[in-house]
């Protein structure tokens, strides 16, 4: 229970807390940015707020995101998506860090689709480091780095040698779970698999796009399979447990919402633990995250 106020009771259960990032800037949402801000300001205040990580932008829009947060106000919390490879990590922290506008709590940049993975994942480290030590990013702040899809395929020598890389220097996974296209969305198996070789590494991660709902389901307008967050958090779970990559595909592709929402309760402090791995994910859609999960009885607000 994270809090309780006169005459009211509120249910927030630790392994829920800063589970989502607001990307509703990001296909599908498209949400113009200053509407988007204000959102995030309200979700904040609200009664979902513990539920809410920071605001998603790209780098290319941190101009924008300055002018359209302005100068007063409490300092908004960033996770910036770097879109250029190692030597734009820089000038993107640089920008972030500028104002004092903004408040920079994670980096996301992705591999380059390249034979020698691992270089590119030593070059990120190298630049990580070199601004960590120039004091211009704090070593707290989360760099999570998104390998290439596997595409049905297994992992090859270059992509675990990548995950090596960056679990040498502490650095965090994105997985891509979705897209706006059906060959966006990763099967149950390739996802499976990403999982085990990420969490055989010790390496914490976030997830992205394709995960607006609790529970796997077919979108019925795009026909697209959609996997549900509540699956991920318990297909890591059971990852972590030595699940082989079939259960865990298994655990993925459950479609029952009351199943995983009562495997979830079974045990809250478990779940808790797992999210010290599957840190996060980001959703153009706060308010469908917190509606699935006051549907499944999961969540109640603060009053």
């Amino acid at each position: 229970m994270a809090g309780t106020k006169v005459g009211v009771v509120t249910t927030i259960p630790p392994y829920l807390q800063h589970l989502v990032d607001d990307a509703a800037i990001f296909p599908p949402g498209n949400a113009p940015l200053p509407e988007a801000v204000a959102a995030h300001r309200e979700h904040r205040a609200s009664g979902h707020a513990a539920l809410v990580g920071p605001f998603v932008v790209s780098d290319m829009r941190l101009p924008e995101l300055l002018e359209a947060v302005g100068g007063a106000g409490e300092a908004l919390p960033v996770s910036v998506v770097v879109t250029g490879g190692a030597g734009a990590i820089e000038p993107a922290v640089r920008w972030a860090t500028r104002a004092g506008t903004l408040e920079l709590r994670g980096l996301e940049v992705a591999l380059r689709d390249e034979a020698d993975l691992a270089h590119n994942a030593r070059r990120m480290a190298t630049a990580v480091d070199r601004l960590v030590s120039l004091g211009e990013l704090g070593d707290e702040v989360p760099v999570y780095v998104e390998p290439p899809r596997l595409r049905g395929e297994e992992p090859t020598h270059s992509w675990l040698s990548a995950l090596d890389e960056l679990a040498a220097v502490d650095l965090r996974v994105k997985l891509r779970t979705g897209g706006v296209e059906a060959d966006a969305f990763p099967s149950a198996a390739e996802l499976a698999t990403s999982l085990a070789a990420v969490l055989d590494r010790e390496l914490r991660f976030k997830a992205t796009a394709g995960l607006h709902n609790a529970v796997r389901h077919r979108d019925p307008e795009t026909g697209f399979e959609h996997h549900g967050f509540l699956n991920v958090l318990l297909a890591t779970r059971a990852s972590l447990d030595g699940g082989a990559p079939g259960d865990v595909a298994r655990v993925l592709e459950e479609s029952d919402g009351a199943v995983l929402a009562e495997r979830l309760s079974a045990d809250p402090d478990e779940a808790a633990r797992t999210r010290r791995w599957f840190t996060s994910f980001g959703s153009c859609s706060v308010l469908d995250v917190h509606e699935d999960l006051v549907e499944l009885d999961l969540w109640k607000d603060e009053a």
